[in-house]
């Protein structure tokens, strides 16, 4: 319990100095993960200023083995060799173990499918994962199986050699048709479990667009191509613009979206999609070893398919 003492102070550092052997940062990690109550409410923020009389609990999980373990979970491969692969990633697949979803991820998939022959990332027999989709994001991935294999991947998004397309249903028409969505994206001011434009201590991200139709009276069909890559920056690109993707339950909260969807017709285009409506279509680079061009492009799921169909009726 928080004594008149230690009002005022950052939760995080709050306990951290009452539980022996558990860092600050672990600590924080633990509330984001949702393992920390005040008062028998979950905490999620690190920076909750501590109030007397406050009584906070924490569960510490078992520790995690040091590696993800291999699961035999069936995967679409869209190309492999001795150095990387590409496959394309169903929604509601995590791409990397972390709190909440320690296993069945792409990552379990991919040291059961690989098995030898990967051969190696920092002395560790595990895949170079290069880039990251969201859990409800489905479509293209590349990951490297050998250390020169990361080390070149590497290298093409950070100088954005490497070319990747979305395709993206949202409220509206974006006005212009096409166009550039420019603003630096950091952790949201207030929520910190979400991202956010913001004018500090952000990084510039830049995403180009189009749109390729309109569908229905509702919605747009769009091309997005990322010039940058941070996390969730198409999502907040275009809520910013006005034209949340359709199905966002984090970013789709806008005034314009609550319109679009209020009707019945509206909630019944909705119905089973529980999901962002975003597609990883396309994803080209050089072979890290070759050199030679590979381009790759992923159908449209069924999922959105129905979608797109539903929303033309209303």
């Amino acid at each position: 319990m928080a004594g008149a003492e230690d009002a005022g102070e950052r939760a995080d550092r709050f306990l951290a100095a009452r539980f022996d052997g558990v860092s600050r940062s672990r600590i924080k990690g633990l509330i984001e993960g949702g393992a920390v109550t005040v008062d028998g409410a979950t905490l999620s923020d690190p920076s909750l200023r501590v109030k007397a009389g406050q009584t906070f609990a924490i569960v510490v999980p078992e520790p995690e083995p040091a590696e993800p373990e291999a699961q035999d979970i069936r995967l679409a491969v869209v190309y492999e060799d001795e150095e990387v692969i590409v496959v394309d990633k169903p929604a509601g697949m995590v791409v990397h173990p972390a709190p909440g979803n320690p296993d069945r991820t792409l990552v379990n998939a991919l040291l059961a499918h690989c098995g030898a022959s990967l051969r190696g990332i920092g002395g560790v027999r595990r895949p170079g994962i290069v880039h990251r989709i969201d859990k409800d994001t489905s479509g293209l991935l590349v990951a490297a199986k050998s250390e020169p294999a990361l080390t070149g991947l590497q290298r093409q998004f950070a100088d954005h050699s490497a070319r990747r397309s979305y395709l993206a249903v949202v409220w509206g028409v974006p006005n212009p048709l096409a166009g550039e969505i420019e603003g630096d994206i950091g952790r949201h001011p207030v929520d910190r479990q979400r991202m956010a434009i913001v004018a500090r201590g952000g990084r510039p991200a830049l995403t180009r667009y189009r749109t390729i139709r309109r569908v229905g009276s509702r919605a747009s069909l769009l091309e997005c191509r990322l010039a940058t890559g941070r996390t969730h920056q198409i999502r907040v690109h275009l809520a910013a613009r006005g034209h949340p993707l359709v199905g966002d339950p984090v970013y789709g909260r806008t005034r314009g979206a609550r319109n679009a969807g209020a009707d019945a017709a509206a909630r019944a285009a909705l119905a089973g999609f529980s999901r962002q409506a975003l597609h990883a279509a396309t994803l080209g680079f050089s072979h890290p070893i070759t050199g030679k061009w590979l381009e790759f492009e992923s159908p449209l799921p069924e999922d959105m398919g129905t979608l797109l169909a539903r929303l033309e009726l209303i």
